[in-house]
């Protein structure tokens, strides 16, 4: 007799292995989790499980598993109207395009991270996208850009912390010098 594996144990080996720094078996649990919830009936949570699972896969250098374990993510939790996951998903999307070298996808994705994430009022998680899209721009030399990145990043935070104060300063000093 054949047993189901049940999604929420899964899911919980799955973060213990990715806690653990075990990327790649990480990678695979996430997996089997996203099909267990499926199965279950549970899109929004099989998504998710999707999305852990590419960024375990990114953490083992695994870009194009990453990408294709990403697949349709970012359109059930649009789907849902969950603009938080879905800003989450279009993160991490670029980040597999960036890890492949697709530079121009990889901005477009972070943009529209950064987009949706102001939406749905995370002004933190779209801080971290901003930051993420600033180093892309400087990896590339384009170091204006990496300053409107950082500066529209900031410029959503409702409550900053003494740090982003201070580094809102300066960027304003530094650009209008």
């Amino acid at each position: 007799m054949k047993t189901t594996s049940l999604p929420d144990p899964l899911a919980d080996e799955a973060r213990r292995l990715y806690q653990r720094g075990e990327f790649a078996a990480a990678a695979e649990a996430y997996g089997r989790a996203a099909e267990a919830f499926a199965a279950a009936g549970d899109a929004l949570m099989a998504a998710e499980m999707r999305n852990n699972q590419a960024v375990s896969l990114l953490r083992g250098r695994q870009p194009a598993a990453a990408l294709a374990a990403l697949e349709g993510t970012e359109q059930v939790f649009a789907q849902a109207g969950d603009l938080r996951r879905q800003g989450m998903a279009l993160a991490n999307l670029a980040g597999a395009l960036e890890a492949l070298k697709r530079k121009k996808e990889a901005v477009e994705y972070y943009q529209r991270a950064g987009e949706v994430l102001e939406k749905a009022g995370e002004g933190d998680l779209r801080v971290e996208v901003m930051q993420l899209l600033a180093i892309h721009y400087l990896r590339q030399g384009k170091f204006f850009d990496a300053v409107l990145a950082l500066q529209s990043g900031l410029a959503g935070v409702k409550n900053p912390t003494p740090r982003q104060k201070l580094f809102k300063k300066l960027l304003f000093l530094r650009l209008w010098r």
